[in-house]
C-alpha cells in the first residue's frame, strides 16, 4: 500500500500548522519532503526531523511510507 504526496503534506501540516510543505515522488515508493516551519527555530536538524517523523508516525508504522528523504529548515 502506497501513500500520496497530498496525504504526507496533510499529516505534516496537521501536526505542524505553521509548516510550508512540499512532498514529491518519482515512483510512488520513494518520497522527498521539504518542510519549512517557524516551529523549527532554535531546534537542531535531528529535532526537526523528529517532529516530522512524529507527524508521520501512523503511516511509517503501518508501512504505507518507508522511504522518505527530509529537508527541514526554519524560515530565514
Amino acid at each position: 500500500m502506497s501513500i500520496g504526496t497530498a496525504e504526507i503534506e496533510r499529516l505534516i501540516i496537521t501536526a505542524i500548522p505553521d509548516a510550508k510543505v512540499h512532498a514529491e515522488t518519482d515512483d510512488g515508493h520513494h518520497y522527498t519532503a521539504t518542510v519549512v516551519a517557524e516551529t523549527f527555530k532554535g531546534k537542531s536538524r535531528v529535532q526537526q526531523h523528529q517532529l516530522v517523523n512524529a507527524a508521520l508516525k501512523s503511516v511509517l508504522d503501518n508501512g504505507s511510507l518507508h522511504a522518505l528523504a527530509l529537508k527541514t529548515n526554519a524560515p530565514e
